[in-house]
């Protein structure tokens, strides 16, 4: 994200796939925290909205919430409840997808709010963790692959 030449070709690459693939796209729903730093730039470009999905205990107001289970414990993500209405056509952020639970969750979340998950995606996916398995039948979209 240094590389201003880098950062704007990633940010090229996601909003031509989300243009082919996706051409009506209500919000942007960036998983904490580097979705955070992708997320509102690809909505701006979008003209959609941007909507964050934090560890619980970060948002204000009511949220709705997921518990999910890491290979050492468990974690849970939010979403503001009033921040997704039933309907709305989302596609979800991150920078990393290894095991997928942190994305799962947050597929979760859409559903819970009753939104179209259109698909997701990350910067880099971790191939051999099979994150992409966890998360269907949703799509990934990844940009680098390891």
């Amino acid at each position: 994200m240094k590389d201003p030449a880098a950062l704007t070709a990633v940010m090229d690459l996601f909003e031509e796939h989300v243009r082919q693939m996706h051409p009506q796209v209500d919000l942007i729903v960036g998983l904490d925290a580097r979705g955070f730093l992708f997320g509102p730039l690809l909505a701006q470009r979008l003209g959609a909205g941007f909507v964050l999905v934090r560890k619980k205990g970060k948002l204000p107001g009511p949220t709705v919430s997921v518990v999910y289970n890491l290979e050492y414990g468990q974690a849970e993500v939010e979403v503001q409840e009033d921040s997704v209405s039933p309907g709305q056509k989302v596609l979800l952020i991150d920078d990393l997808l290894a095991t997928g639970g942190t994305l799962n969750a947050a597929c979760e979340l859409m559903t819970r709010q009753q939104a179209e998950i259109l698909g997701c995606l990350v910067l880099v996916e971790l191939k051999d963790l099979n994150g992409a398995e966890k998360v269907k039948p949703h799509t990934v979209f990844s940009l680098v692959q390891y």
